[in-house]
């Protein structure tokens, strides 16, 4: 089985909203092409695909390409950009249209809920309805909130949450809190997406978080942003230095090898990189489709040209998602 972990969808009424409710903070802008770009503070970070509203050319592409099942979620800039409710509304709106569209392709997609983390009250009473009600599979979380990472302590009640359901989180990139450094050369989805996820997923490692919720299970996009290449950097900075010492007992590495990191990066020393980094047995298959920067071909290829063992690809390819998805 094939399961592409990392893709996303917009959900009809979603885009409307999206430029109605964010003009205060995005500019949308067409391309030669005819793409809608979205830019903040001038950084472009999202061009808008027709493949991202479309169910049918999203299965006619899978069946060409070979993969069997798609976790489907939302992507940036998700539900932190309005006002309570209206984040409240898009949240479940968003939610009920994934697990509406899972029942009629239940063999076909699974769907990750979005939570409203700009109130985290809000989000944990979200995130009861998604799994409870809807069935949904695990959550999707952006790598900052409103410039806030994933380690602040306001979100602490709803990991303990996540943890006693036992549901997997993915984490995807958000725009850095300042991408002004990053608009030149569109570096915000090049460079400035891997950084926000390292910097965020570093920060949750060296705050205890891992400590106090040894369960949570973390799906990383990209392979984890620049965080398998840092692995030996961020051990040695948690023995030279008394400020990364006092929440963790261990060093980093020990909880950033439990996580899994999808292969959003289709370059085969990365790849490898990460490989030798976590193994086999914590890396899944993504695709990042339909974004310009993804790739439905190279995902299933670029796993398939490593030289591992046959066995090992086939637990990137599917074998790794189907046990944290719990599919029989």
């Amino acid at each position: 089985m094939r399961i592409d972990l990392h893709n996303h969808f917009y959900p009809p009424g979603y885009l409307e909203k999206f430029e109605q409710w964010g003009r205060h903070r995005y500019e949308f802008v067409p391309d030669k092409n005819g793409l809608t770009i979205v830019k903040q503070k001038g950084a472009r970070f999202l061009a808008i695909t027709p493949q991202h509203v479309s169910v049918q050319q999203r299965l006619e592409d899978m069946d060409r390409i070979g993969i069997d099942v798609q976790v489907l979620t939302l992507t940036s800039p998700s539900v932190y950009f309005s006002t309570r409710k209206r984040n409240l509304y898009l949240a479940r709106m968003s939610n009920d249209f994934f697990a509406d569209l899972c029942q009629k392709h239940p063999s076909r997609f699974v769907a990750f809920g979005t939570l409203p983390l700009c109130h985290p009250d809000d989000a944990v009473e979200e995130l009861h309805r998604i799994v409870k009600d809807l069935g949904m599979k695990g959550v999707i979380m952006g790598s900052n909130v409103g410039g806030k990472h994933l380690h602040s302590k306001e979100f602490w009640p709803l990991y303990e949450e996540i943890n006693r359901l036992n549901v997997p989180i993915f984490i995807h990139p958000m725009v850095p809190e300042h991408p002004e450094p990053f608009a030149e050369f569109v570096l915000v989805p090049l460079v400035g997406f891997c950084m926000d996820t390292t910097v965020s997923v570093a920060k949750m490692v060296f705050s205890g978080l891992f400590e106090r919720y040894p369960n949570l299970t973390l799906i990383l996009p990209h392979l984890g942003g620049t965080l398998p290449f840092l692995f030996e950097r961020i051990d040695a900075g948690y023995k030279s230095y008394a400020e990364c010492q006092p929440h963790i007992t261990k060093p980093p590495t020990h909880y950033l090898k439990k996580f899994y990191y999808d292969t959003v990066s289709f370059y085969t020393p990365a790849l490898m990189c990460t490989y030798l980094a976590v193994g086999a047995d914590h890396m899944v298959m993504g695709s990042d489709y339909p974004h310009v920067i993804g790739d439905i071909t190279r995902s299933v290829s670029s796993i398939l040209e490593l030289n591992i063992p046959q066995e090992e690809k086939e637990k990137i390819l599917g074998g790794n998602a189907k046990r944290i998805l719990k599919l029989s």
